[in-house]
């Protein structure tokens, strides 16, 4: 008799918490940025561009020394996923932040250890180049070989009204490839 009252109870409680953790917030001032005083900075996610992982940028291998394109000399491979932004809107910029779920596994030839990856983020619009920027983000690769990690850039700031075109495209750069000795 106990168990068939405790289970519905205990359902319920669950579900309460979780409408508590789902709180809608009002105002924003503080988290946008402001203050309860200032005026608020406008959150729009409208008009806030589309991240884009572009193809071919969107995973990222390290080779031993000399095991270029050698799949048993691979120390780390990364890739990125899924993709999010926030948009602050001023009156003479938009800002947004932009946020990229990504994994790190190790390779025949990988161990635990910090992995650097040149991540680049830029925001066009249509031909236009707003913002560029080469971050070079460090995860830590635990002994088990793989890990997922967050990449947040949070100050991607391109000129207020340019939202309707504009995209923001988030991958790896590793930049030019190496100049040949003669």
């Amino acid at each position: 008799m106990f168990g068939k009252v405790y289970r519905p109870v205990l359902a319920i409680s669950f579900l309460a918490v979780l409408a508590g953790c789902n709180k809608t917030q009002s105002g924003g001032a503080i988290d946008a940025g402001g203050s309860a005083a200032a005026p608020t900075p406008a959150v729009v996610q409208a008009a806030c561009p589309q991240v884009i992982l572009r193809d071919g940028t969107s995973s990222f291998r390290t080779y031993a020394k000399g095991g270029k394109d050698d799949p048993t000399k691979v120390i780390y491979q990364v890739s990125l996923a899924d993709t999010t932004r926030q948009c602050v809107l001023s009156e003479t910029a938009m800002t947004v932040t932009v946020v990229v779920q990504g994994r790190v596994v190790s390779g025949p030839a990988g161990g635990p250890g910090k992995v650097t990856m040149p991540i680049r983020v830029a925001a066009t619009d249509e031909e236009k180049t707003l913002y560029s920027e080469l971050v070079q983000h460090v995860v830590e690769v635990p002994a088990s070989g793989s890990t997922q990690f967050v990449f947040t850039k949070t100050d991607v700031a391109l000129p207020a009204g340019s939202g309707s075109n504009a995209k923001v495209y988030v991958g790896f750069d590793e930049g030019p490839p190496a100049k040949r000795k003669k």
